[in-house]
């Protein structure tokens, strides 16, 4: 299992948008949601993606294809 710390940061297009349910289902990826805070414009989500390594490394990708933008925080832990 790998995990990833990352700061999610979501545009005012994509605030209703179901985006971190998607990346569940259609990715296989789990958020473990540690901080987060969104409102009517803008919203942001610091968070640990789990999974397989290269399912997460897919899930960056695909988020950032969305339009989300991803900040890494911190060393990807592997166990």
């Amino acid at each position: 299992m790998t995990r990833m710390r990352v700061k999610l940061t979501f545009p005012e297009a994509l605030i209703r948008e179901p985006i971190v349910a998607r990346m569940v289902t259609e990715l296989g990826v789990v958020p473990n949601i540690r901080r987060a805070d969104v409102g009517e414009h803008t919203g942001w989500i610091v968070c640990e993606l789990g999974g397989g390594g290269a399912d997460v490394d897919r899930a960056v990708h695909w988020l950032q294809a969305e339009g989300v933008q991803v900040d890494l925080l911190g060393d990807v832990v592997e166990s």
